[in-house]
């Protein structure tokens, strides 16, 4: 049976998937202590397929690039579900990392970032406010548009 947040998550419409694998030399999570540090997770749905792709500023619009964060927070909250087995063992989102694949002149990356952190604060209420960076990119794997690491203490 899925636990509170799932539940909370699943109200909204939002169902999480078999998180994707590493594609690389790294690994999707490490736990050290009480902190679990998600590696980047890039803006595939659930079938594999990237949500926007491209650059903000030039192919993907604002709201796009927020759903596309949106969606990179799905796949960090299906790491969060395979390292810990229950996103209830969550304490508090503690960072998001942002990266826009950005055009030169593209400044609103916070706003595209903010699909990622209003789903953090929508899954877990005040314990899901942290703290974020966001970084225009010159380019991301795949073309993705957008690409979100994320730190959380868990119990």
């Amino acid at each position: 049976m899925a636990g509170m947040v799932e539940q909370k998550l699943a109200a909204q419409g939002v169902h999480l998937h078999e998180p994707a694998s590493p594609v690389a030399n790294y690994v999707s999570f490490v736990r050290t202590g009480n902190l679990l540090f998600v590696s980047g997770q890039v803006c595939f749905d659930a079938d594999g397929k990237l949500i926007a792709k491209g650059k903000l500023g030039t192919d993907v619009t604002v709201d796009q690039g927020n759903a596309a964060a949106r969606g990179c927070a799905i796949n960090l909250l299906a790491q969060v579900k395979a390292a810990l087995g229950d996103l209830d063992k969550v304490v508090r989102v503690v960072r998001l990392g942002g990266f826009i694949n950005s055009a030169p002149d593209f400044i609103d990356g916070p706003k595209v970032l903010n699909g990622a952190s209003d789903l953090m604060v929508a899954a877990f209420g005040d314990k899901g406010r942290h703290a974020r960076t966001t970084v225009g990119v010159a380019s991301l794997p795949a073309d993705a548009a957008v690409e979100v690491e994320g730190l959380f203490e868990v119990a």
